[in-house]
Order: structure tokens, then sequence, then C-alpha cells
């Protein structure tokens, strides 16, 4: 299916798997990777996935405002620079790699491999489900408290997130709650640090592909719209499930859609 032709039903699958899934440690570019090719978006599949993150971010933005205003008045008012200092060290990995790699992301066919993807959500997927056997770092109340190196650490796992399938969130929770933060606060402060991130990946992707952006705005905005609604009622979901629960069934769950990817490969109706 080409990509002028979405006129409805396509973009309002993507943008409904985008919401679902950017704010849960599922890998949202894994299942949208896998969503484009089910539903042959080739042309201009990868570039559509990326704008789907306008929603989202805005999702993010809107339902952590009163964090954000909170982090300003930190820095303002009370000259507490600490979360902010954090958030800046976790950003810069990714931000040196990631954007550096950016090129050889684009278009390397390792980055939209199905295989990858579910060799990705078995061993994160398992992670998950032995997270909390796992030794920790000594306890810590939340993100202003984190050390500037246990702040790298949760920087240098958001790189993982790269490779299709791992999971943006899913590093990073795994990755803070390794440093000492509980779920909740753990979750709180990988999205905090993801705003940054998907801010300049999302003007970068407005710099380079403006002409795609106005000549597909109508399937972009639709898709936009159901990720921003879906968003913001899943990282409620999310954060509201964290208050009494850990990451076991999300990891469960990611080896269960590993084993139906792997399935769906050996009959072929998908591509390697």
């Amino acid at each position: 299916m080409h990509l002028v032709h979405l006129l409805i039903l396509p973009p309002i699958i993507m943008g409904i798997i985008q919401g679902a899934t950017e704010f849960i440690p599922v890998s949202s570019s894994g299942h949208l990777i896998i969503a484009s090719h089910l539903l042959r978006l080739h042309h201009g599949g990868h570039l559509f996935i990326q704008a789907l993150d306008f929603g989202t971010t805005l999702a993010l933005i809107i339902y952590f405002r009163r964090q954000l205003k909170e982090l300003a008045r930190q820095v303002f008012v009370e000259h507490d620079y600490r979360l902010l200092r954090n958030i800046a060290i976790t950003c810069l990995p990714v931000g040196l790699i990631g954007f550096t790699m950016s090129k050889f992301v684009e278009h390397s066919a390792f980055f939209a491999s199905s295989l990858v993807i579910a060799v990705s959500l078995i061993i994160f997927g398992v992670i998950m489900v032995v997270l909390e056997r796992l030794p920790r770092l000594s306890d810590v109340a939340d993100g202003r408290d984190l050390s500037p190196g246990r702040a790298l650490i949760i920087g240098m796992a958001q790189c993982l997130a790269l490779v299709p399938g791992v999971s943006r969130s899913g590093s990073t929770i795994i990755a803070s709650r390794l440093c000492g933060l509980k779920p909740k606060q753990a979750t709180e402060y990988s999205f905090l640090a993801s705003i940054p991130i998907m801010l300049a990946l999302l003007a970068k992707l407005v710099v380079k592909n403006t002409g795609f952006i106005v000549h597909h705005w109508q399937p972009l905005l639709l898709g936009n719209i159901f990720a921003f609604i879906v968003g913001i009622i899943a990282v409620r979901l999310f954060l509201t499930y964290l208050e009494k629960h850990d990451l076991r069934a999300f990891g469960a769950y990611r080896i269960s859609i590993a084993i139906i990817i792997i399935y769906l490969l050996s009959t072929g109706a998908l591509p390697h």
C-alpha cells in the first residue's frame, strides 16, 4: 500500500499502536515495524512511524505538566539543579551516540529486521521477569537523588533502544530500578528524561522531511490524534499499575509476542 493512499484505517491503527505501546516497556518501534509490514506500508513507512512521536510526545508533556512546572520551580526559584542535571546527563549518551548513528540506523536493514525485534523482545522480556531478583544499588527517593554516575548509567541504557524491540522506556526503567529507584519513580524519571530527546528527534525530523510531512499531513494528523488520545490513557494506566505491580507481566507479554513473530516469520507472513 503506497502511503499516499492511506486515508483512514491504517493511520488509525498505527496511531493506536503508537499510543498504546510508546509508554509501556514492550517496544513501540518493534510493534510499529511489524504492523507496517502487515499493512504493507513500505513507501515512507519508517518516516510515518517516526512522525507518530508528535502525538505521544505531546501526550507526555501534557500528562507531566505538573512535574515540568515543579522542575522549573526547582531550577528558577529554589536554584536546585539536581533533577535538571541528572536529566541532562541521562540524555547525553543517546544524544552523542544516537544522533551520530542516525543515518546508519535509518538505512540499515538490521534496524527493521523482524528477527532482531523478536530476539530483543525475548532478551529484555526475560530481564523484566527476573528484574526484582537482580542485585541493585542502594535505594534513592526520586530522580533528584540520583548521583551523576547513576544518571549516566540510565543514559547509557537508553542507547540500547536504538536496537528495535528493546524499548526505550523498558531499558531506562530497568536501569533506573537497578540504580535504586522504585518502579513508579523509575518510570516517571524515564519519561521526564525522554522528553528532551523526543523533542530533538522531532525537530530533526521536521527539518529534514518537511516535504514528506506537508504532502502526507492528513494521514499523519489522523494517526497522531489517535496516538495522543491513546497515549494519555496508556501512561495513566501504566503508572497506576506500577503502584502495586512490577514489570513481570510486561516481560511475559514481550516473550509471547516474540513467539508469535517467530511463528509468522516461519510461515513467510513476515519478512526477515
